[in-house]
């Protein structure tokens, strides 16, 4: 009779990895590989990369998990590789080609078409795509051959910036809002120069106020001992670094703490950071309105203090 492998225990574990996602791994396998790794009871990540995409993905850890949602809803960062002339089925290399057109442009023209989709636009999701419809994703829609109808959504495309290129391959950056389908914007971008397009690459450099500084590899993780990895992790309130910073004394912070409203000067804002009196005792997110700290998100004191002894840990 074979044995049982014997299993692994789990621990507490709190904090965001910046994890620099390797091509042709899905999102949810990068996660729980690292979640492995770590041995970690509780983990999430901020949104999906495709599998072919590389790049920034913040990994969340134990308590972190509670403003992971903050992360999906922050503006992100590419650089997009377009392969100008040819469309494919997916928008992208990993489709079959479906039109090839000849390319006669040069650098203004990319740039021009670029500039013609900056501000708010309203985008198609492509089928192919893990946005559900009936409980079901689109792209088991498109495998199977079915088109269904989808509604164009409004995103923002703040900023757009041509990189470099030649003749039919050309890299942007493309600074976004979320839900912005990069592969297709390159195919909007390649119908607006008349010849067609289709994304070869794509990497995430930034989400929110995080980039790709003090990213790890997978490869890298697994050749660490676990106090080495417990030092890649980084602060819950990582995810809220380009926030306003509240700090309460430790009445208020126990009261906040319960979800009582403190009043404070200060004029309103919608979203901000909330700390005790101790210098990294970050208690959770919360608004100001009329003169009212409102709770959004709260820790709780075991998490207030996991966190505390993951931070000491990591400075020892």
């Amino acid at each position: 009779m074979q044995s049982q492998r014997p299993r692994i225990p789990k621990r507490a574990v709190h904090g965001v990895l910046l994890l620099d996602k390797p091509l042709g791994l899905s999102s949810n396998d990068a996660l729980q590989k690292a979640k492995r790794l770590f041995r970690a009871e509780k983990a999430g990540h901020t949104g999906t990369l495709d599998p072919l995409a590389t790049g920034l993905l913040p990994l969340c850890f134990g308590a972190a998990t509670k403003f992971s949602q903050i992360s999906l809803d922050a503006d992100k960062r590419y650089t997009a590789t377009l392969k100008l002339g040819v469309t494919t089925t997916t928008g992208d290399a990993e489709g079959e080609p479906l039109k090839a057109r000849t390319v006669n442009v040069n650098a203004e023209d990319v740039a021009a078409a670029c500039a013609k989709f900056i501000g708010p636009i309203d985008q198609v999701p492509p089928m192919h795509s893990a946005l559900k419809r009936d409980g079901k994703a689109l792209y088991e829609y498109a495998r199977a051959g079915i088109e269904v109808e989808r509604e164009a959504r409004r995103i923002t495309i703040h900023e757009i910036q041509l990189m470099g290129g030649l003749h039919d391959q050309w890299m942007i950056d493309v600074r976004c809002s979320k839900g912005t389908y990069i592969r297709t914007l390159a195919e909007d971008i390649g119908e607006a120069l008349g010849c067609g397009a289709h994304l070869t690459a794509l990497r995430r450099t930034g989400s929110g106020p995080l980039t790709l500084d003090g990213t790890v590899t997978l490869e890298q993780l697994a050749d660490m001992t676990e106090p080495q990895r417990d030092g890649m992790l980084r602060d819950a309130d990582s995810l809220l670094a380009d926030w306003p910073c509240v700090r309460l004394n430790d009445e208020d912070a126990g009261r906040f703490l319960s979800g009582v409203r403190r009043r404070l000067d200060m004029a309103d804002a919608p979203n901000v950071r909330v700390y005790g009196p101790q210098p990294k005792a970050f208690l959770g997110s919360a608004h100001v309105t009329a003169g009212e700290l409102i709770s959004n998100r709260l820790l709780s004191p075991v998490e207030v203090q996991g966190l505390l002894q993951a931070q000491e840990r990591a400075t020892t």
